[in-house]
């Protein structure tokens, strides 16, 4: 596994994140920010972490993380995301951690019955595995 980086461009934080957003600003700024990434998103505005979490593709949507192309699991894949939309205001995000999209069925399901307030900080703790994740994969 590739060690986490002492500094961090915001061209690359945002190759990470998936986009450039205030929180890849103000990791950008920082000594080990991949290191600091989940005490920086406690400090963020609701709006900021809307933001960061809108920058990440859909589960079930085209991404080089996520496997399987089941018809059936995609289709439930679109409803459930639909659903956790609705319901939430943003986007579903897990750390795939090279499970299959029918794998992730079922956690999109249980995290359904959770709060919004839980679902954004879970949301934006995902982003920040997914990313270093894909830093240890370079």
């Amino acid at each position: 596994m590739r060690d986490l980086p002492r500094k961090l461009s915001v061209d690359e934080l945002a190759e990470l994140f998936s986009g450039r957003t205030a929180f890849v600003e103000r990791l950008a700024e920082l000594e080990d920010p991949l290191v600091r990434a989940d005490e920086i998103a406690r400090g963020l505005t609701d709006a900021e972490k809307l933001e960061a979490v809108a920058t990440h593709p859909r589960i079930g949507e085209p991404s080089p993380e996520q496997r399987g192309a089941e018809p059936r699991v995609l289709a439930e894949l679109a409803v459930l995301n639909c659903a956790y939309e609705d319901r939430f205001g943003f986007r579903f995000i897990v750390f795939v951690n090279r499970r299959s999209r029918a794998e992730l069925v079922p956690v999109l399901r249980e995290r359904l019955g959770r709060t919004r307030a839980q679902e954004l900080d879970t949301a934006l703790g995902e982003l920040i595995a997914i990313a270093k994740d894909r830093w240890s994969q370079r």
